[in-house]
């Protein structure tokens, strides 16, 4: 019985079907030896972490696949600012923003374009700008991360429950901040939206006249009049990992939400760069986690690249990218199924439809388990289609980590009280009894 699991997670792998595929989707339509193979050797099924049809955000749904509720969520934004190094306290409020082309139609800020391309140079100037805002004791700072990218941290009484006024989609008004919904009433939530709200007006008339748009008005370059704001959140107190599954864990990613995600939960975290060469980047993210199997129970080997593609809108490219990863792991396979010990699982947080105005799509991803003693059906494939007809149904939220556990030996029967916090895992992190 396996006593390890590596979690090969393919970000936004799954699709729609597309005519210049021949109806299928880009997953059906590669060239997968590797993906097949584990799949003809091991248990497959479809994984959706919440409910069927629903979109989720890729921060959503990795809290689920680690075994947590979503009541116990705190936002992207905190996530977002602990992953790139942002100061962020127990009780300040962190939003997503982003530098964006506004305008001003009749009195309406509309979005005429997300988030243009700028340099360096352009990028930590218009920050500068907005870099810091007072009103009603509230403070707010403005952190870049990357790119036209930051975080905005607001402090001194105030809530996290506030409406986006990023639409994600151009050609419209953005939408008003406004007070969420049974929190309408709420003084500090009151207070947040009023704040947020004279804040965006006050970096409008900051940008529109910035030096940097007026030279890039004359390049013939889109300017970067304001900032639209999403996934406000404040950080709360969490289980750590290894209390909630009774797992050491390890996450090997590229991108600032999956480090600050993991820390917030306890994980370790290895940082890793993104390169041109996607099956390159997901070779050595295999190999570094083979070399750290001995210090840890469970990892997390991630790769963007397969969502990235698919926000392109190239179906053709997120084949290519499909391919590639497929290569990675055939070269890791031999290696990884010598483990006696080790569980390997393979599946994505979402579907990321790669034509279509959906930035994330709600259909399931296929699921691969392979390892000792793992069931094998008659899938022979690795695809959406092909998982549907697996040996482990439909698989939802935190029943992955249940599967995880399961299969390690370490699924607790359930009703038994070794603690006095149920835990999913046996033996629990129980105290001995004593004789006093």
């Amino acid at each position: 019985m396996p006593r390890k699991c590596m979690l090969i997670l393919l970000d936004g792998v799954g699709d729609h079907a597309h005519e210049s595929l021949g109806h299928k989707t880009p997953l059906q339509a590669a060239d997968t030896p590797a993906l097949d193979r584990l799949a003809t050797l091991g248990a497959n099924g479809l994984y959706h972490p919440a409910a069927l049809g629903q979109a989720l955000p890729s921060e959503l749904a990795h809290f689920a696949m680690f075994g947590y509720d979503p009541e116990d969520f705190p936002g992207r934004g905190p996530l977002e600012a602990l992953g790139a190094g942002v100061d962020v306290g127990p009780d300040d409020v962190a939003v997503l923003a982003h530098f964006a082309c506004l305008s001003d139609r009749g009195g309406e800020l509309w979005l005429d374009l997300d988030a243009p391309e700028a340099d360096e140079g352009e990028a930590r100037a218009l920050a500068a700008a907005v870099g810091a805002f007072e009103t009603e004791g509230v403070e707010i700072r403005f952190a870049r991360t990357q790119g036209t990218h930051g975080v905005l941290i607001l402090r001194g009484g105030v809530s996290p429950f506030v409406t986006d006024t990023n639409p994600m989609r151009t050609e419209c008004p953005i939408p008003e901040v406004l007070p969420w919904g049974i929190h309408t009433a709420d003084p500090e939530t009151r207070r947040a939206a009023r704040a947020l709200k004279r804040f965006l007006v006050w970096a409008h008339g900051r940008l529109k006249d910035h030096p940097v748009n007026a030279r890039r008005a004359q390049a013939g370059l889109p300017p970067l009049t304001g900032l639209v704001t999403q996934r406000a959140g404040r950080l709360k107190p969490i289980r750590p990992f290894r209390q909630q599954n009774g797992l050491r864990g390890l996450s090997l990613a590229s991108a600032p939400v999956y480090w600050g995600l993991c820390a917030h939960l306890g994980l370790d975290v290895r940082r890793v760069a993104d390169t041109e060469d996607p099956g390159w980047d997901l070779a050595e993210r295999l190999r570094l986690a083979r070399e750290a199997l001995p210090r840890y129970d469970f990892i997390h080997v991630h790769t963007k690249a397969p969502d990235e593609a698919a926000h392109r809108k190239d179906p053709l490219a997120k084949r290519a990218v499909i391919e590639s990863l497929d290569r990675a792991i055939g070269e890791a396979l031999g290696a990884l199924a010598e483990e006696p010990d080790l569980l390997l699982a393979v599946t994505a947080d979402h579907s990321t439809p790669s034509s279509g105005p959906l930035v994330h799509s709600g259909d399931a991803v296929p699921l691969a388990l392979f390892g000792p003693g793992v069931r094998r059906d008659a899938v022979t494939r690795y695809d959406e289609v092909s998982a549907a007809q697996g040996a482990l149904g439909c698989v939802r939220g935190k029943e992955l980590m249940y599967l995880v556990l399961n299969h390690l030996g370490l699924s607790k029967l359930a009703g038994t009280r070794d603690t006095p916090w149920d835990q999913p895992y046996w033996p629990g992190d129980y105290q001995p009894f004593r004789l006093e």
